[in-house]
């Protein structure tokens, strides 16, 4: 007797809802996404406790017929793909034709559709269906999922609490809206309205509706584009800043997908321009012919597979570099006025050596947004401006002022910042000067770190390191550049041979540079609680000046905070507001 069946579909249905069908959120992304191949321009999310009672998605697509109502629940049934080549060239959100099937496996499922003739409705409990009957005429689909889980009760207690389930379904919205900004998206819970969108094709808008008026303000527009990527978007200044990868969105074709190594080339556009391990905001829309992505690599269809990435890495880093290199990048401490809580006050700074500040401007929080009050990006490169040092305070922060106001310098991350550029110009203009070591310094290896040395000796020699092999797993070093600081060669030498290590895998030499130098750096410079004098603070200001970016240590620590000087007349109750 065989001992191998083939299961019935309501089981294997079940099954595969443990792929498509995670948590609450997973519901509203497959039916949103389907509201959207069917060409709404509206699209409106009920949740009831959170979705875990209750989630109905209400759109004005095209919607379908009787027949098609039907069919749609059953597995692997699709209008988005026909034959094998489609599969290779995926314009919709959906075509594994699984999503609705795994949703009616977990739930009970009303839906009620119309082309706009006579409408259709649909009802399905646990992946059977009970009753079909006739509906109104109203053009689009109205779908409702009740009772997710109700018949997977060990699916049901994995379910997160309803603040974390709302929670993980808005932010998916909010990613949806942001690639889609011509949609007006709803979300409502238990009848109150928490987020919309005015669906007017407006990107800046919709971040402004997501994170804010002060982080829309703060936002920089970039584009650029290769043989086979286009990119648009925004991107944050680098003082706004978060602790996860959340605010980073990557949109490919108006999908929203995930690729860690894309992530980390935006991540490293900022290098230098923002603490290590802090994550800028960025919504990119990469714009690239089906034929060289692949996005069938898990039911989700969020993971994708670029054809030519390296050539989207670089052209991503690169536009991020240009944005951010002729900005002004002071912070800018805003005084606040308690008087006025309507209104929110924003200056931005733009300084140059003979620049005369522009007035303050309020700004309303609910004013809409148009790209061009917020577009800060110059051709013309813009410089800190001539300080003069007053005083120091805690042995660490330089007072300066100058006729627009006051600064703070932190001692430390300014010369951090002279230190590496230094170390970088020489690094990318080698002299073969080295110092040799009085007592060589021998490090020991796992094999497989010691193979990527052993590949990189060259590159370490051009550098001005005395390295060889020496025995087993091992690298003895003879001497080294100039440029490594005194008392410290041992620790340094460590760092950049790990940093050959690391980045061996995508290698770039201008990178690594980069990397060495903000390592060297940070030895040579002067330490907090150190007092300098007058002529040191003068002579910091001066190179800080000279460098072709003052406003950041290597690290992405602001070296500058400014106040302007209505900003400390406000504070001092000096002036009118």
């Amino acid at each position: 007797m065989s001992v191998i069946h083939v299961l019935d579909e309501v089981l294997a249905n079940k099954i595969a809802a443990g792929e498509v069908v995670e948590r609450c959120s997973s519901v509203v992304k497959e039916l949103v996404e389907n509201s959207i191949d069917a060409g709404s321009t509206e699209i409106k999310v009920e949740l009831l406790e959170s979705g875990t009672k209750e989630i109905k998605v209400i759109d004005n697509g095209k919607g379908m017929e009787r027949e098609d109502a039907i069919l749609c629940f059953s597995r692997h049934a699709t209008s988005k793909i026909y034959r094998e080549e489609d599969l290779y060239r995926i314009g919709t959100l959906g075509f594994r034709g699984e999503a609705l099937a795994s949703i009616a496996a977990v739930s009970k499922v009303t839906l009620s559709t119309s082309t706009g003739n006579v409408g259709t409705v649909v009802v399905i409990e646990g992946g059977k269906l009970i009753e079909e009957k006739r509906g109104d005429s109203r053009k689009g689909t109205i779908m409702t999922v009740n009772d997710l889980f109700y018949n997977t009760p060990a699916r049901l207690k994995h379910l997160k609490s309803l603040y974390a389930e709302l929670a993980s379904i808005t932010e998916y919205l909010h990613k949806l809206a942001l690639s889609h900004p011509e949609i007006r998206f709803v979300l409502s819970n238990d009848g109150k309205e928490l987020f919309k969108t005015d669906g007017s094709n407006n990107l800046l808008k919709v971040i402004h509706f997501i994170y804010g008026a002060t982080v829309a303000r703060k936002m920089l527009a970039v584009k650029d584009e290769n043989e086979d990527y286009e990119v648009e978007g925004y991107i944050s200044l680098p003082e706004l800043h978060r602790s996860n990868r959340n605010g980073i969105v990557t949109i490919v074709n108006g999908r929203i997908v995930r690729n860690a190594e894309l992530n980390r080339f935006i991540q490293e556009g900022y290098h230098s321009y923002q603490p290590e391990n802090r994550y800028p905001i960025a919504i990119l829309n990469i714009k690239v012919d089906t034929s060289i992505v692949d996005v069938n690599i898990h039911p989700t269809k969020m993971d994708i597979k670029f054809g030519k990435q390296e050539e989207l890495n670089n052209l991503v880093y690169e536009m991020i570099r240009n944005a951010l290199k002729p900005k002004t990048l002071i912070p800018h401490i805003d005084a606040k006025v308690e008087e006025h809580p309507q209104k929110v006050h924003y200056e931005e700074v733009k300084l140059s050596f003979d620049e005369v500040k522009e007035p303050e401007t309020s700004y309303p929080i609910n004013e809409d947004f148009t790209k061009e009050e917020v577009e800060i990006h110059e051709d013309v490169k813009e410089h800190l401006p001539i300080l003069y040092p007053v005083g120091l305070v805690h042995g660490t922060y330089i007072i300066a002022q100058n006729e627009t106001g006051m600064y703070l310098i932190d001692q430390h991350a300014a010369k951090e910042r002279i230190n590496y550029e230094k170390v970088k110009e020489k690094l990318n203009h080698p002299v073969k000067e080295s110092i040799a070591l009085l007592v060589p310094i021998t490090l020991e290896y796992p094999a497989n770190e010691f193979f990527v040395l052993k590949e990189n000796f060259e590159l370490l020699r051009n550098m001005n390191f005395d390295i060889d092999e020496f025995g087993v797993n091992s690298v003895i070093i003879k001497a080294h550049p100039v440029w490594i600081p005194t008392d410290y060669e041992e620790d340094n030498i460590r760092k950049i041979l790990e940093t050959v290590i690391y980045r061996e895998k995508n290698f770039d030499l201008e990178r690594f540079y980069d990397h060495v130098s903000a390592t060297a750096a940070c030895k040579m410079s002067i330490k907090a609680n150190t007092n300098i004098t007058m002529e040191e603070m003068e002579h910091l200001l001066e190179d800080l000046r000279n460098c072709e970016n003052p406003f950041n240590c290597p690290h992405g620590r602001p070296t500058v905070i400014y106040y302007s000087k209505q900003d400390l007349e406000k504070l001092f109750k000096r002036s009118g507001f």
